[in-house]
Parts: C-alpha cells; structure tokens; sequence
C-alpha cells in the first residue's frame, strides 16, 4: 500500500482528493485502540458516489469537515486478520454499506441496518458516513471492513464478477435500496407503482419494481435527463416540474388516480410541485404518496431523513420534524417502511440475478465508470442533476465497457 488517496469533504459544495493513512486491522472505539482481527483490507475495485454523499456535500448535514467519503465498496482482499475464517486474499466482495457485527439482537433478526454494537452514539453505522460511527469511507484505494466473514459478499468467480462488474457495483447499495423500497412496498406481479425521483435510487427502484412484475411503473422527477432515462428501459413518466398534480398525471396514465404503492426516493431535499417546483418542501413527497396510494395500499421509503439539517428550511426541518399529513395515511390503512436498507438480505439474490444474465441495473441506471481523480468533477456533475451513476476505478481495474 503507502500509496492510499481518498475523497474528503472539505466544505459545502467542495471534495478534493487527499492522501490518508493506509487502513491497519485496528478498531478505534471510544478513542481505545485495539486489533481487528475479524477484519480485512481491500483494494478498491469500485466505489460509487451517492446521493446521500450529497446531502453532506451540500453542506445539508453535521458531517465535519475532512471525513473520507464513500459507503459503496467492491474490492479485492489483500490482508486477512487472523480469527477470519471464509474469506481469503485474493477474493473480490461487495461490502454491504451497512456495518454490522453478526452478533447483536438486531443483525440475528437480519436488521443489519440498525446493529447495536458497531456505533457508540445510535443504532447503525456505514463508511463515511456523518453519524454513522466514525468508519472511514471507501471512495479511495484502500479499506478497512470488519467482522469481514459476516459483512462480506464473496464473488464466486473473480473473472466473472469482472466481467460484470458495473452491475455488480450497485450490489453495495443503490441496487438493493431500490429493491427493498419496492418490495417493502408491496411491489408484486401486475402492481402499479409510482416512484418518486429519478435519481439513481429513483432508477435502481423502478428497475427493481420491473423485476418484482411489475405492470406499470411511473416516475417522477424535474428533470428531463433523468425521466428519460427512466423511459429507455420501459417506464411512464411524469415531470413535476411541469405538472403540480400528481394524481391527475396518474389517472391520464391508467384511467384511476392511484396506484397500489408508492416509493419514496427522493428524502428530506424535496422540491415542490408544479409552480413550486423551485422551493424546497421536505414534506412534498410524504404528502403526495399518501394521496395517490390506493387505500390499504404500501409505501416505501428508501429515501434520506435526517434528524440534523443545517440548511433546513426552517428550526422544524433542521431536525427532521416535517408537516406529514399522518392522519391521511391513518384514514387509508397505508402501511409504510422506512430506514436505511438491510443490505444482507438482498444482496445474494440479486447478485445471483445479474451472474445468470436476469439483471442488467448497470444499464438503467447508466453507469459512468470515472478515475478516483475524476471524483470531484463527478461530484459536481452529479450535483446538477446528470442522469448517471458514478462509479470510480481507483486502480483501473474495471475492463472496457463492450460494444
């Protein structure tokens, strides 16, 4: 190693690239150091910008300045710590951005998102994440991942897991956020389903949904790029930049202004709709999917809250107290699921999917393979909107995109 480089925040709106310390088989817990030996280092094959990496880019949460970003890792295993007993140097593994011990209540009822024991300060931890446990982030070129036989997502065949390696990058997050938003909102063969943003998470979802079977799904968002994205693989589309009810746009696309669920994928940054498409309204999308869900019907949401927003629209939202009409979704039996995704329980599956040729998510959500140096550029590119997901080869070891 000694040669490690990494994405830092380094203030609203700027990233750069920085060198940082090589990651040792060390834990920091409550400022005492101790060995790691559950863990592993990688080598970064693939790390993706988020959206959520946004939200702190923004300056729109507490996150200080010099955290590495990047919570979604593929890598090769170069160092093993001793008590690790299944995964060996040389394997290539998607590390779940959940952080999670294997130990706990929670990670043995596979509510790997809220593990008890691997944050000080609250349930839940991820790479580079603000509040999440001080973990450093993977959008660099070396990491650190512990209780590795748990967390691990091993590969079955390196050349294979190359090959496809754009699709399965996404195995780390985006993929399986969008999968769950789905099926936790009740996505099933013939639903129809309303999705709301077309971000990558927005596009990750709706391709999800396709995958549950889906009969129509429609997506939401302000910009023209991303909405036709959605529509190159097969989804209707609504632009809320242009149309400020949502329910009348739904009923000119399936005869009934409702749907059977609902995802939201966008969080607590929402805009309004129509002509107040241009002020922030973190309750807009709460609010909207209330209304079109047909009764007794789901809502998932994927999409960020936080509970400290700096640049809130008001003292409300700056702590994540938002105007939901509740008393909607009471009065329509809506059942709703949120909070970050268990990774582990879908990762396999849809790993599976994408090896056997039954999932292609590179391609919906359009995949940019960029140098760790391209990162910042990406960051701002990504910032204004660019109907692509970012995904950075810090060695070049991802092979050329085939014809």
């Amino acid at each position: 190693m000694s040669d490690n480089k990494g994405v830092a925040y380094v203030k609203p709106g700027v990233v750069e690239i920085q060198s940082i310390d090589d990651p040792k088989l060390e834990l920091d817990y409550k400022g005492k150091t101790r060995p790691c030996h559950h863990g592993v280092i990688l080598k970064i094959v693939s790390t993706n910008i988020c959206g959520s990496d946004q939200h702190m880019v923004r300056g729109r949460t507490t996150a200080p300045a010099g955290i590495i970003l990047g919570h979604e890792i593929t890598g090769e295993v170069i160092e093993v710590g001793r008590d690790v007993e299944f995964i060996s140097k040389g394997d290539i593994c998607s590390v779940p951005f959940n952080i999670a011990c294997g130990r706990c209540r929670c990670c043995k009822e596979r509510d790997t998102g809220v593990c008890l024991n691997v944050n000080p300060d609250r349930p839940g931890a991820a790479y580079g994440y603000v509040d999440m446990g001080g973990w450093i982030g993977g959008q660099a070129r070396y990491v650190m991942v512990p209780y590795a036989d748990w967390n691990l997502l091993k590969f079955p065949d390196r050349d294979a897991a190359l090959a496809k390696i754009r699709d399965l990058t996404l195995l780390s997050d985006i993929l399986p956020t969008g999968y769950h938003g789905a099926y936790t909102a009740g996505v099933t063969t013939g639903s129809t389903v309303y999705v709301a943003g077309a971000g990558p998470v927005g596009l990750a979802c709706a391709y999800s949904c396709q995958i549950l079977g889906a009969a129509v799904v429609i997506v939401g968002d302000m910009i023209q790029e991303r909405l036709d994205q959605a529509k190159s693989f097969g989804c209707e589309t609504i632009n809320l930049a242009k149309h400020g009810n949502l329910a009348e746009q739904i009923e000119q696309i399936l005869g009934v202004p409702e749907v059977d669920c609902a995802v939201d994928c966008v969080g607590f940054e929402a805009r309004g709709h129509g002509d107040d498409s241009g002020a922030e309204k973190p309750a807009t999308v709460l609010n909207s999917v209330m209304e079109v869900t047909r009764a007794a019907g789901g809502i998932g949401i994927p999409g960020l809250y936080v509970t400290g927003d700096p640049g809130g629209v008001d003292a409300n939202a700056q702590i994540g107290m938002l105007g939901i009409r509740i008393g909607l979704g009471w009065a329509k039996s809506h059942h709703f699921t949120t909070g970050q995704c268990p990774v582990m329980k879908y990762n396999r599956g849809l790993m599976m999917s994408i090896l056997h040729d039954k999932a292609h998510p590179a391609k919906a959500c359009n995949v940019e393979v960029i140098s760790l140096e391209d990162a910042p550029k990406g960051y701002m590119d990504f910032d204004k909107g660019a109907a692509k997901k970012f995904v950075i080869d810090p060695h070049g070891m991802i092979p050329a995109a085939s014809a």
